[in-house]
């Protein structure tokens, strides 16, 4: 059944005849507006008509057209460049000049200005900041720490946090974990400082500079959707192997989303309250401090819990550059392939990891509600409790956790890994065992794909780029997209890239399928949306690091394991993403389909998805971000390509081979990125 639309009459009564002549010379003058050209203001003509049809043909025939020049463009490819990899011609060897600059570099770290006078004193700043917080925290003591934990969350949050926080400080001294803990928290309270204020400053200036805004936008977008590994290399360049590159590492990954959250509370700010602080006389400093921030502190806050969570993180990734602490239990355990040692180490990063998110997020709940009564006098109490068990456990010498409290895990936990071994690995009747389908998906999937990938000739695979870029972005994102992929070949590692491409794209389709499907469930039941809320919660706060143990004990080593740990990474956020947009699609919608009879099925597949389209798409785009970033971790289980090469070049010194797949990385991350995330100008003309 069609529905049109006739307009209302206006009322007034016309002659026959002078309505019919007023018709006509209406639908002659709008004939001749939308076929003629209409003369401007500067006596040229423009036809406005002819180019609206125009574009208004070309937006609904886009895909079409892409799809047929992408044909013709195979053809002439055929004919003119025939098949094979990346030519030798193309690629430039950059192991010389690389290795020159470290070469220049080491020589010249005790001696060139710029060492002695700046890059010498931020090193030594941070090497006497995490070493001047971790001595606090010895002088503490385990009781001491412990007690300040609970007293922030109980101020905080309540009773019930403090408990966890208590119990999760205990948990970590149990495992015989204390030391690494507060090498990890020592390095974090520095580092998570450091963003929050650099994060905080970039923010601000993007917040009040409209310039500044679109000048840290894109530096902001692309530096999110790098790999946490690519920011080792250029800092393990300039500073060497240490607490300071790690330092600096993790400030320059974690500090983008504070910065971008500071510059959205600040832009959007009630225009009526600012108004009003500006009718009072206030000057622009003024209007910062009393309106402005107080009305952005929320995404204030969020921004310092976001910066903590990925400092975290970087942190333990960072143990690769030498940071110590937890993340260098966890990366030493996962080379001998101890999955025990590494599941002692990786809990406490759990731990804390839940803690700080939890506290943060309550901190952020809190603002704008009634203070407390006698707030300072429960506070002054507080420290004064907290300083008499750290003092009571200095004079009873008890600053370290005591040896005789510690459990060790590691043995049962490789017991059991190895009874997996012999039990769960192969042989299971009718379904196999856990090796069996690691490599059934390595012979089956991962092998074919990155066959089929290597075989394509290397200008279909650009062309494949720019025509996917293009049909959900716009002709810029395709240049970036196709360039991006045209560097790594120029870079001489095309075959290493396709083989963690392979990986990410089959990664991708499990984590698309699963979590659509998860996702679409938990919008349309209530029950199971409430139950996977807390999972999906928990997930989202674990290091990237942390997931590779379980699958390391699941599946050994090797690339189905980097794309099993790699999935499950990604899901939570594909779930939520997901849920939210099916949740959101208009009431409306679902009732006018619901009246025609519109059965459960038919509203999911042609009101709600279509509906929710945009969530899909930055459900499919985050997946894809986040599974790359862990493929390239998965270099450090067996997953090879890439991530093999800057964990080798990391690990064995060798810059050159490290800054180049670190390189390589980044323009596939940033290829990966261009394609799955459509522009608003494209959306906006889909939707005409």
């Amino acid at each position: 059944m069609t529905v049109t639309a006739t307009p209302a009459s206006s009322g007034r009564r016309t002659p026959p005849g002078a309505a019919g002549s007023a018709d006509a010379r209406t639908a002659t003058a709008d004939a001749r507006k939308a076929t003629e050209s209409t003369e401007g203001t500067n006596g040229t003509t423009r036809p406005t008509g002819i180019r609206l049809a125009a574009a208004h043909a070309l937006t609904r025939h886009r895909g079409l057209l892409i799809g047929a020049g992408t044909a013709a463009a195979l053809l002439l490819g055929a004919a003119l460049l025939g098949t094979g990899s990346w030519p030798a011609s193309l690629a430039v060897d950059l192991s010389g000049p690389l290795g020159r600059a470290s070469d220049w570099i080491i020589d010249n770290r005790d001696s060139h200005p710029l060492f002695l006078y700046f890059l010498g004193h931020v090193s030594n700043l941070v090497v006497v900041s995490v070493r001047a917080v971790y001595l606090v925290l010895l002088a503490l003591g385990w009781a001491g720490v412990t007690a300040a934990a609970g007293l922030v969350a109980w101020r905080v949050a309540g009773v019930r946090l403090a408990l966890t926080s208590v119990a999760a400080f205990a948990v970590c001294g149990l495992l015989g974990m204390w030391v690494p803990t507060m090498q990890t928290l020592a390095l974090m309270v520095v580092a998570v400082a450091a963003s929050v204020l650099l994060g905080g400053l970039l923010g601000l200036a993007a917040g009040l500079s409209d310039r500044m805004h679109r000048v840290l936008r894109p530096v902001l977008d692309t530096m999110q959707v790098l790999p946490a590994f690519a920011y080792l290399l250029p800092v393990v360049l300039v500073f060497g192997i240490g607490v300071p590159a790690a330092v600096l590492a993790t400030v320059v990954y974690a500090a983008p989303p504070m910065a971008r959250l500071t510059a959205l509370g600040l832009r959007g700010a009630d225009a009526g309250v600012m108004e009003a602080a500006a009718s009072l006389g206030a000057t622009g400093r003024q209007r910062l401090l009393t309106a402005r921030l107080p009305l952005a502190r929320k995404e204030l806050l969020l921004g310092v819990n976001q910066s903590i969570m990925m400092a975290l993180g970087m942190a333990v990734i960072a143990s690769v550059i030498g940071a110590g602490g937890l993340g260098d239990r966890v990366y030493q355990a996962l080379a001998s392939v101890d999955v025990g040692a590494a599941l002692a180490a990786g809990v406490p990063i759990v731990l804390l990891a839940v803690v700080l998110d939890r506290v943060t997020a309550a901190a952020g709940g809190r603002i704008g509600a009634a203070p407390r009564r006698r707030a300072g006098l429960v506070r002054a109490a507080g420290l004064l409790g907290v300083a008499a068990v750290a003092v009571a456990g200095r004079l009873a010498d008890r600053l370290a956790w005591p040896d005789a409290w510690t459990a060790d895990v590691a043995e049962p936990v490789n017991r059991a890994v190895d009874w997996m071994t012999g039990h769960l690995y192969t042989g299971v009747p009718l379904v196999g065992g856990t090796a069996d389908w690691a490599g059934r998906f390595t012979t089956w999937v991962l092998n074919p794909l990155r066959d089929a990938l290597q075989w394509l000739p290397w200008w279909t695979v650009l062309l494949a780029v720019g025509a996917l870029a293009l049909l959900i972005g716009t002709w810029r994102t395709a240049a970036t997209a196709v360039l991006a992929m045209a560097a790594i070949g120029v870079l001489g590692v095309w075959d290493p890239a396709l083989d963690t491409l392979s990986q990410v794209l089959a990664a991708v389709a499990v984590t698309l399928l699963l979590g659509f499907a998860l996702g679409v469930a938990a919008a349309r039941s209530t029950r199971l949306g409430r139950a996977l809320r807390p999972v999906l919660d928990v997930f989202q706060t674990l290091p990237q690091f942390v997931y590779l143990i379980p699958v390391v004990a699941l599946f050994g080593v090797g690339r189905a394991p980097a794309v099993a740990a790699a999935v499950v990474y990604a899901l939570p956020a594909v779930v939520r993403i997901t849920a939210q947009g099916v949740r959101a699609v208009d009431p409306a919608a679902m009732e006018s389909s619901r009246s025609l009879g519109a059965t459960g099925r038919q509203q999911l597949f042609q009101v709600q998805l279509p509906l929710a389209r945009p969530a899909l798409l930055l459900a499919a785009n985050q997946g894809v971000v986040l599974v790359l970033a862990v493929v390239v971790i998965g270099g450090l289980v067996g997953g090879g390509a890439l991530g093999y090469d800057a964990v080798f070049g990391l690990a064995q010194g060798d810059l050159a081979t490290g800054l180049v797949a670190g390189a390589a990385i980044v323009c596939l991350g940033l290829m990966l990125d261009r394609v799955t995330q459509p522009t608003e100008r494209a959306l906006a003309g889909k939707g005409a």
